[in-house]
């Protein structure tokens, strides 16, 4: 496998909660390599077009987590569960795509019989392990780092709200030069057209119009339910909850930190979740800075790229009426 692969996998692990909008009774989706990967609320579909122009699909059934964990019914943790198993999928999703497009590249059209190369198991985990060390040290250690070093400098950090304000302010601020950064990568700027296709064909699907290029292509690229929103609000709302936490010694902090992620991003669920639905209310304000980086997260598609996402589209349904399964639309 090439240096580049590894490096696209990883960017992609690093951005699956921007590009993942994870919801059990919704249609949503996620972008990956050269596609999209759509899912229903009992099944998933992954639509990924080879450089070839051939779309290759896979199809398979999806149990929700509070179907198969009664304690996943409840606020906070419906959101924990959700969002578990939208990383899990995300995570195969993204291996199928990376999978057809290595297989595309490793078949020469003098010899088709070769035989094609795969991304491994062991090659997702150090990815995966990777990406979440890569993640605390970014998010979590730095800003953290920083203010501490800087309390010792400027009095007025010691308290716990100026210093947890400018803990979430430092954190912000490399969430966007992250964001910035890759969206300059040719590769990513494409992940980003698949990721505006999702949204166009999700909208066209929410609308209750005919799903097709030319519907799809009239609505926005800006989804109030998208992950860009999801992670942003993560991160003001973790400003609120370290206040809170009463240690005061670094290493404390920073464990304090990894340890209530789920209950951060189970109670930021709950926010985009009625935001989505009560878009004229008080709570939807917090969503809006995130459908303004979706300018960065999404980009407008071309009409081959909607079509990826309406075939996943396509294929998730076909397999939620063949289980009879009932879709609710937002």
């Amino acid at each position: 496998m090439s240096l580049r692969t590894y490096f696209r996998l990883f960017t992609h692990i690093q951005m699956l909660p921007i590009l993942e909008s994870g919801e059990e009774t919704l249609v949503g989706g996620q972008a990956v390599i050269e596609g999209v990967m759509m899912r229903a609320p009992h099944s998933y579909c992954v639509a990924v077009r080879k450089p070839g122009g051939e779309i290759v699909t896979e199809e398979r059934p999806l149990a929700r987590m509070s179907e198969q964990y009664r304690i996943f019914k409840y606020p906070i943790l419906r959101g924990v569960g959700t969002l578990y198993q939208a990383m899990s999928l995300g995570l195969k999703a993204l291996k199928f795509s990376a999978n057809a497009i290595l297989d595309a590249e490793s078949q020469p059209p003098n010899n088709p019989k070769k035989k094609s190369s795969e991304v491994s198991n062991w090659a997702i985990s150090l990815n995966l392990i990777f990406s979440l060390a890569f993640f605390v040290f970014l998010y979590k250690f730095i800003p953290l780092y920083t203010v501490t070093t800087l309390e010792k400098w400027y009095p007025v950090l010691q308290g716990r709200i100026a210093f947890n304000a400018a803990d979430g302010l430092i954190r912000i601020a490399i969430f966007l030069a992250f964001l910035f950064g890759v969206s300059r990568l040719k590769d990513i700027f494409r992940v980003f057209e698949y990721h505006g296709a999702e949204h166009k064909v999700v909208f066209n699907y929410e609308s209750g119009r005919p799903v097709n290029i030319q519907n799809a292509q009239t609505f926005t690229t800006f989804h109030p339910r998208c992950g860009t929103s999801f992670l942003l609000v993560v991160m003001i709302v973790s400003m609120i909850v370290y206040t809170f936490v009463p240690f005061s010694g670094f290493g404390m902090k920073l464990v304090s930190r990894i340890v209530l992620l789920p209950f951060i991003a189970g109670i930021s669920y709950e926010l985009i979740r009625f935001a989505a639905k009560r878009r004229g209310s008080f709570l939807a304000a917090l969503t809006a800075p995130g459908l303004w980086l979706q300018r960065i997260t999404t980009k407008p598609p071309s009409d081959d790229q909607a079509a990826v996402a309406i075939r996943a589209l396509e294929g998730a349904m076909a397999l939620e009426e063949s289980q009879g399964g009932e879709l609710v639309i937002a």
